[in-house]
């Protein structure tokens, strides 16, 4: 027995002492080498990572992550790479990594084998060219020999734990939007090795994924467990054992995933095999979830999913996508319905090959179901392409639209009618080729209602007959009739009769009658940012066919009527703001709806509009048609600024561009975006346009608007107390660039107003700044708008002239440098009254030909190039008494602000013209000054720059006289 009490004494002594080392080796450890660890960290952080990193404390410690040893770093932030250096890629509340303890004791070395990442936000992001923000990593090049002296961290990872993440992937190029919120993340295994593989752990408390702005996940949890063989040579991903979870949906899937240089390949096959209805509608949006679970769903499913391809946004490639979704024996019902829905099956299949949806096959090969005796649906329909569509569809059912409602549990909306429809169709629909499937078929609807919990009062009465017919498969067969179509709401009653026959030369007869409270219809329907009671009134009767009015035949029209809007709220896609119209009245008349009154409204800009469109039915019929038209605008106020593409505003159905190009340029407001479906002349007449804070006052002229460019013709308006001159073009190419020309005469405007208040003077001619007095300007010029809608001068090319009518120049540092040199002041203050100068531009560089002016009793005379960014190679001619045939040379170079002067020289130093690349917008090379050559090489580069300038002034003529 005392041997045993010595046995057990010497086990819990020798474990004391165990403990009370290991406790102490915990504790001194991290005491010894914080300086070894802490320095080593930051070596490797910057020798790898391109990304700026910044934290606010380190920690040493084994408690953190116990029982691993682990350098923490707390409010960790590293930016993105390259062009998105301030921005933030990731914070961190603490960012802490395991230290093998084995190579740190013996070897003083740090090595890496875990890694944890606590409370985080990841902001991954990609742009429309496909720069992406994520390549912090810089890997050492394989082909450098090693430093064998040198001494750093390395990785050895087994293990990755990320808790409480939330990330945010955004890729415009592929158009794809991820966000996780919640999202813990457990990754095990020789994360070191070239082949190893990983077993993963992951749960999203909520996910979104949105492609091309549609969303088809909303708020959903994930669970996955995953093991995933990972070859880094290959930067390939094998996906070996695949679970995953979608709130309560199973899903299995396998594959493979390849890194490429310019995007990825992959072949990925899902499915959801043997699963509920009730599981496959958790994966529905939200909004629906509350509906499920106070109704009763039995039935099975089974969703399958492959998508295999190479991405490759250079390439232009993309991968296919197959879908397919089986519901059987399908059985819906709340506990207030009559009878359940039944029988409901349903078997779609989807092909997208490329991503592509002009190649677009849907194949609903069943959709039906049952709401009791003579109440049933069934549907079969497929198709191939989207322009050209090839269609074979069988629609038929009768339903009681109330039941219907009653079976299904819908909440906050009555609907109620009887519903017939029977509808077959097979052939090619295509508007380019005028082809339509041969169709029989109808749509009728009784005694119909619509109210939902957001406006007391229903839409009801709604009674629709419609027709449908084509007998050959062509436009010219297909014949659609209405009679009627009608509806009450608060107590005003709408009816629409319309008969159209041959869609190739469409022949109609159409009557609309009654009033629409449009504000109340979308409170109906809960449309938020409608907040304007307008109103739409129309008493219409059209009748006639296509041809007569794109032939002149307008005798045989006969369209007449009036439609009246007043309070009307509408957006476009490329405005940032809405238009509000106060009132629209508008009367048809054969070929013209004339504009009787358009009081409308843009921001602060305000418009009145008196005149006609022409051939409107046509534009509604033709899918790619053209507005024409002739009014007279006239306005209180036009600011220009406001019609700015990425300017804030209250419209939030912006086109994909234009959102995109905010996203990535968010300190910049874009162009003006111009509308490609306009055909419309004006005479304008506004007492005032704005734009960027210059203001054109008394604006009357000639304006057009023709496939996207807007011309100005006998334009003038006063500026600076001048009245100006001009003709010019304007044209977008993105949200973010522009070019134009324009033609301009202004006379006697005061030089020194005109570089206070007018950007483009103080950069163009900032030796204005030295000169007082009046001068007039006959220019012609093209360039570009840069994506805050400036303009670009190395894009400039042009030229024109200047007189000096009544000028006085005073310390111009470039002649008074002169004078002194020779010993002149009277070069302070030159006679330049009278003084005409012709100036060429192109490439930021401005050719001035020679001109001459008095100084004193001498005549100097000036030519040479200067630049936009103020460098000068100037020659200068001083003659002499008693008429200025004799006189000697001078060379100036240098700057406007440090000019250099060369007495009898005739040899300058000549200037390098700046490189612009027009389809990108971007400025390849600034121009600079050249190596010094002979006479003749300066004389033949000054005459083929003044060449080129010169025709381009030409062009400018030529383009302004032909459009």
């Amino acid at each position: 027995m005392e041997k045993f009490k010595k046995i057990i004494l010497k086990i819990l002594k020798w474990t004391g002492i165990s403990i009370a080392t290991l406790l102490f080796l915990m504790f001194i450890i991290p005491i010894l080498f914080p300086g070894t660890i802490s320095q080593q960290v930051k070596i490797f952080a910057n020798q790898h990572l391109a990304g700026k990193l910044d934290y606010k404390k380190t920690h040493l410690t084994f408690f953190r992550h116990f029982p691993s040893l682990t350098v923490s770093v707390d409010n960790l932030v590293l930016q993105g790479s390259k062009p998105f250096q301030n921005d933030t890629l990731l914070t961190a509340k603490e960012v802490a990594v395991g230290i093998n303890l084995k190579n740190l004791i013996f070897n003083r070395e740090v090595k890496i084998d875990e890694i944890y990442v606590t409370d985080a936000n990841a902001n991954v992001f990609v742009n429309s060219k496909g720069e992406a923000n994520y390549n912090v990593y810089v890997s050492k090049p394989s082909g450098k020999p090693k430093d064998t002296t040198e001494t750093g961290a390395s990785i050895k990872l087994d293990l990755i734990r990320f808790k409480n993440w939330n990330i945010k992937y955004n890729d415009h190029s592929a158009r794809v939007l991820v966000d996780a919120k919640g999202l813990n993340y457990t990754g095990k295994g020789g994360l070191s090795e070239d082949i190893f593989d990983l077993q993963t752990n992951l749960d999203i408390d909520k996910v979104d994924f949105s492609l091309n702005r549609i969303y088809y996940a909303k708020q959903k949890t994930l669970h996955a467990d995953l093991i995933t063989r990972i070859n880094t040579n290959a930067l390939t991903f094998v996906l070996k054992k695949n679970e995953l979870r979608i709130n309560d949906l199973p899903l299995k899937f396998i594959g493979f995933i390849s890194i490429l240089k310019d995007g990825y390949n992959m072949d990925i096959k899902a499915a959801s095999e043997k699963t509920t209805i009730r599981e496959m509608i958790s994966v529905l949006p939200p909004q629906y979830l509350d509906w499920a679970k106070d109704t009763k769903i039995e039935g099975n499913s089974d969703l399958y999913f492959h998508i295999k391809g190479r991405f490759s946004e250079p390439k232009n490639m993309k991968p296919r996508v197959k879908v397919r979704l089986l519901v059987k024996n399908g059985f819906v019902s709340n506990g207030k319905a009559p009878v359940p829905m039944n029988h409901l099956n349903m078997d779609l299949n989807v092909d997208l090959p490329s991503l592509d949806t002009n190649q677009l096959a849907v194949d609903l090969k069943k959709l039906s179901f049952d709401l009791g005796p003579n109440n049933n649906f069934r549907a079969y329909v497929k198709t191939k392409g989207l322009n050209e569509m090839q269609v074979d569809a069988n629609i038929k059912g009768a339903v009681d639209l109330k039941t219907l409602s009653q079976a299904l549990g819908l909440k906050n909306i009555d609907i109620r009618g009887l519903m017939d429809t029977n509808i077959k169709a097979n052939g090619m629909f295509s508007l380019d080729k005028k082809l339509f499937p041969k169709t029989n078929g109808y749509l009728n609807l009784k005694n119909g209602l619509v109210k939902t919990k957001y406006y007391p009062n229903p839409i009801q009465n709604i009674n629709l007959v419609a027709n449908i017919i084509n007998t050959d498969g062509t436009f010219k067969s297909l014949g659609v009739k209405l009679d009627p179509f009608s509806f009450d709401f608060e107590g005003n009653p709408v009816f629409v009769n319309a008969d159209l026959q041959n869609f190739e030369d469409l022949l109609y007869k159409v009557r609309a009658k009654g009033v629409l409270n449009v504000g109340r219809i979308y409170k109906v329907f809960a449309k938020k940012g409608f907040d304007i009671s307008g109103l739409i009134m129309a008493d219409l009767s059209l009748n006639g066919r296509q041809s007569y009015a794109t032939t002149g035949q307008y005798s045989k029209l006969d369209n007449k009527g009036t439609l009246i809007l007043k309070n009307i709220k509408a957006t476009t896609e490329y405005l940032p703001q809405s238009f509000f119209i106060k009132e629209g009245n508008f009367q048809f008349e054969n070929e013209k709806m004339w504009f009787r009154k358009f009081l409308a409204t843009y921001g602060k800009s305000d418009f009145a509009l008196n005149g006609y469109l022409l051939n409107t039915i046509n534009y509604f019929i033709e899918r790619k048609g053209t507005l024409h038209g002739k009014f007279t605008l006239n306005s209180n106020y036009i600011l220009i600024d406001e019609f700015m593409a990425l300017k804030s505003g209250d419209n939030t159905d912006k086109s994909i561009e234009v959102e995109y190009a905010k996203v990535e340029n968010p300190k910049s407001s874009g162009v003006v975006i111009i509308p490609k479906n306009l055909d419309v002349s004006l005479e304008a007449n506004a007492k005032k346009v704005e734009f960027k804070g210059l203001a054109l006052n008394h604006l009357k002229g000639n304006a057009s608007v023709n496939k996207g460019e807007v011309y100005l013709k006998n334009t003038s308006f006063d500026i600076i107390g001048s009245r100006m001159n001009i003709d010019a073009r304007y044209q977008d190419e993105s949200p973010l660039t522009a070019n134009y020309d324009v033609a301009l005469k202004v006379q006697d405007f005061d030089v020194q107003r005109a570089y206070k208040e007018i950007d483009m003077v103080r950069e163009m001619a900032t030796a204005a700044k030295d000169v007082k007095g009046i001068v007039s300007l006959d220019y012609k010029l093209k360039g570009d708008f840069d994506k805050n809608m400036s303009p670009i001068y190395p894009s400039l090319e042009g030229g024109g002239t200047v007189n000096l009518r009544d000028v006085e120049v005073k310390n111009l540092k470039m002649l008074s440098a002169v004078g002194d040199n020779i010993g002149a002041k009277a070069f302070d203050n030159p006679d330049m009254k009278g003084v005409t100068i012709e100036t060429n531009i192109k490439n930021n560089l401005i050719h001035v030909d020679k001109f001459t002016f008095k100084v004193s009793v001498l005549r100097p005379s000036i030519s040479g190039t200067t630049s936009f960014n103020g460098l000068l190679d100037l020659r200068v001619r001083v003659g002499l008494p008693p008429a200025g045939w004799i006189g000697f040379p001078i060379v100036v170079t240098g700057t406007h602000s440090k000019p250099k002067i060369k007495i009898f020289s005739k040899t300058g130093q000549g200037i390098v013209d700046a490189l612009y690349n027009k389809k990108s917008n971007k400025v390849i090379r600034e121009e600079k000054r050249a190596e010094k050559k002979s006479r003749r090489q300066q004389r033949k580069e000054k005459e083929a720059q003044e060449e080129k300038a010169k025709n381009a002034e030409k062009q400018i003529n030529t383009d302004l006289k032909e459009k």
